[in-house]
C-alpha cells in the first residue's frame, strides 16, 4: 500500500469546504461532515478509554469497534459503499449480552463515574448518542443504511453496560442517582427578590 498523505495540509479547505470520498466538495458544516466528525470524536474517546486500566478481554472488542467506526465513516463518505452490515450488529449484540449477563438487574439510574475507565466509558456513550443523532439527521437524505443506524444505537448500549462492568470491577458497585437523598440542598426561595 502506498502513502495516503505526503503532505498534511493542502490549503483546499481554507474556504470552509472539504472533499468527500467520491471527490465532491462539501461545506464543512453540512450534515455528512458533522456525522464524520462525531464518529471521529467517538473513535478518539474510545482510544482514550483503551489507555485506561480495563480487562484484557475487552481490549480486542474495543479495537474492533474502532475499526468498525472507520468502516462506517467510509460507508458514509463513499456513495454505494456498504461494509457495515447486520453481521456486525449481531456481533455487537452478542458482546453486549455477554457483558450484561455478568450484571445484576438495573433498578436505579446510573450516575456517570465510579472510576476513571468507567467515567471514560460514559463519555464515550454520550458522544455515541450525539453521533447517533447526527446519523439520524443524515439518514433523512437516504445516506445512512439501516445496519449503520442499528450498529451505532447498539454501540451506546454496549458502552453503557461496559461502564457498569468497569465500575463494579473496580469499586464493587456503581454510583446511582438518589433523588430522595437526605443531604440534598434545599431549593432556593423563589419569592426572594433578585438584585
Amino acid at each position: 500500500m502506498g502513502y495516503r498523505l505526503t503532505k498534511i495540509y493542502t490549503r483546499t479547505g481554507d474556504t470552509g469546504t472539504t472533499s468527500l470520498g467520491d471527490g465532491q466538495r462539501a461545506d464543512k458544516d453540512c450534515a455528512s461532515i458533522a456525522a464524520y466528525g462525531e464518529l471521529d470524536e467517538l473513535n478518539s474517546v474510545l482510544g482514550v478509554l483503551l489507555t485506561q486500566d480495563i480487562p484484557q478481554a475487552i481490549r480486542p472488542q474495543l479495537l474492533e469497534i474502532q475499526h468498525l467506526l472507520f468502516d462506517l465513516g467510509g460507508d458514509l463518505c463513499i456513495p454505494g459503499r456498504l461494509s457495515l452490515t447486520l453481521k456486525q450488529v449481531d456481533w455487537l449484540e452478542n458482546a453486549l449480552d455477554a457483558l450484561n449477563d455478568t450484571l445484576p438487574p438495573l433498578r436505579e439510574f446510573v450516575i456517570p463515574g465510579g472510576q476513571p475507565a468507567a467515567a471514560h466509558c460514559h463519555v464515550a456513550r454520550a458522544v455515541c448518542r450525539r453521533a447517533e443523532r447526527s446519523l439520524v439527521t443524515l439518514a433523512k437524505t437516504g445516506s445512512v443504511s439501516p445496519p449503520a443506524l442499528a450498529f451505532i444505537n447498539r454501540l451506546s448500549d454496549f458502552l453503557f453496560v461496559l461502564a457498569r462492568v468497569l465500575a463494579r470491577a473496580a469499586c464493587g458497585e456503581e454510583p446511582v442517582w438518589q433523588p430522595e437523598r437526605a443531604d440534598r440542598p434545599a431549593p432556593a426561595d423563589s419569592s426572594a427578590s433578585r438584585s
